[in-house]
């Protein structure tokens, strides 16, 4: 036991003749270095220095609050520079009443007609008076001509523009150019590298390619099979809806078909018939879906391997919830689990969500949501 104490303590000896030559060393080299700077070099090194925070005295307590984190200590909450909550329930999305005409340019005379009659009993001033309930389903409004979506048009003007209207005229995106030489046995999906860059916690906002907003693969028919297996055995976890959703998940369903036929006509068509009202014709699954037969977020389900989420403004407050939905990727969450939440509850678990992002959230959601 001695002899080990005896050669650790030699050892110790050793190092601090080291450590000593070592700092004599770094001294003549720090003073040689002094000597040989400008006088600009200098002062700009005194600035330096007294710009430098002092070091605390050997004997002086230091304050608890500079001391280092330890492991496992909460960190302390940074107070939030964000504005207050604001009221949205006066500002509303960019009305599209200007394109109601050229939306129904090629409608048959007699729809023309009762869309003229429509747009007549518009008023100003009756509008935010008229907004659709919250949980009113459109179909059964009791005075249409009077009730306004969030957007300035009416559930009459709705009614006379007709089921699969127009949809790139109202939203003003195109639709988009078909890829006639579009081959879905050998067609891979386009990269994606969302963290190409250093990652900053932002809403990632890109410009749409209209072209590009539901995109095809070899693997079409197995994914709406797995889909379709995953609502069977799961049910509300996947696929669900609340009341006031009617009309937002209709329009999701009708755009959605018409991207499909306009993008490949060569596997998806839409046929009307007095029989059976309008008909979606899918030759990669090689069957038919009639639109009237099944709620619109079902026909998504049976046509389109995309997920989606349908936000609606509540009037009372103006802010957006979630109320209908069909994800089958969803990480960590379901529909159930999110179905009926605020925008800002939904993202609740994110952290830094409320800091960072919210206000910016649920301003921008004011003009991208309908």
């Amino acid at each position: 036991m001695s002899h080990t104490f005896l050669f650790i303590g030699q050892d110790m000896m050793a190092v601090a003749r080291h450590f000593i030559v070592a700092s004599t060393i770094g001294l003549l080299l720090s003073i040689i270095s002094f000597l040989l700077m400008t006088e600009s070099q200098r002062k700009f090194l005194y600035r330096k220095l007294q710009n430098m925070s002092p070091l605390p005295a050997p004997n002086q307590h230091q304050s608890s609050s500079k001391s280092p984190t330890e492991p496992g200590t909460p960190e302390k909450k940074v107070p939030s520079n964000n504005p207050a909550p604001a009221d949205y329930k006066d500002i509303f999305p960019p009305w599209r009443r200007d394109a109601l005409w050229s939306a129904a340019r090629s409608s048959p005379l007699a729809q023309k007609d009762q869309l003229h009659a429509a747009t007549d009993g518009f008023v100003d001033t009756l509008f935010r008076d008229g907004l659709i309930p919250f949980t009113a389903d459109y179909r059964n409004c009791t005075s249409p001509a009077l009730t306004y979506t969030p957007m300035g048009i009416s559930l009459s003007e709705i009614a006379a523009l007709g089921d699969f209207p127009n949809y790139a005229e109202l939203s003003g995106v195109p639709l988009p150019k078909a890829y006639s030489n579009f081959n879905i046995e050998t067609a891979l999906p386009r990269p994606y590298r969302p963290f190409r860059w250093a990652y900053h916690q932002t809403m990632s906002l890109t410009k749409l390619e209209a072209d590009w907003w539901l995109e095809l693969e070899k693997s079409y028919v197995k994914r709406i099979t797995e889909r379709k297996a995953l609502f069977a055995k799961n049910g509300k976890q996947v696929l669900d809806y609340l009341p006031g959703s009617e009309l937002g998940c209709k329009e999701l369903m009708e755009m959605a078909l018409q991207f499909l036929c306009a993008r490949y006509p060569q596997y998806f068509s839409l046929t009307y018939s007095a029989e059976k009202g309008h008909v979606f014709h899918n030759r990669l699954l090689q069957n038919e879906t009639v639109i009237r037969d099944m709620h619109p977020l079902h026909v998504i389900l049976e046509n389109v391997p995309e997920d989606f989420a349908v936000m609606v403004r509540n009037p009372e407050d103006g802010y957006y919830y979630f109320r209908a939905g069909l994800l089958c990727s969803s990480l960590g969450w379901t529909v159930a689990t999110k179905l009926g939440l605020q925008l800002k509850e939904i993202h609740k678990p994110i952290p830094d969500y409320k800091e960072k992002m919210e206000f910016s959230m649920d301003r921008y959601g004011l003009f991208i949501f309908s």
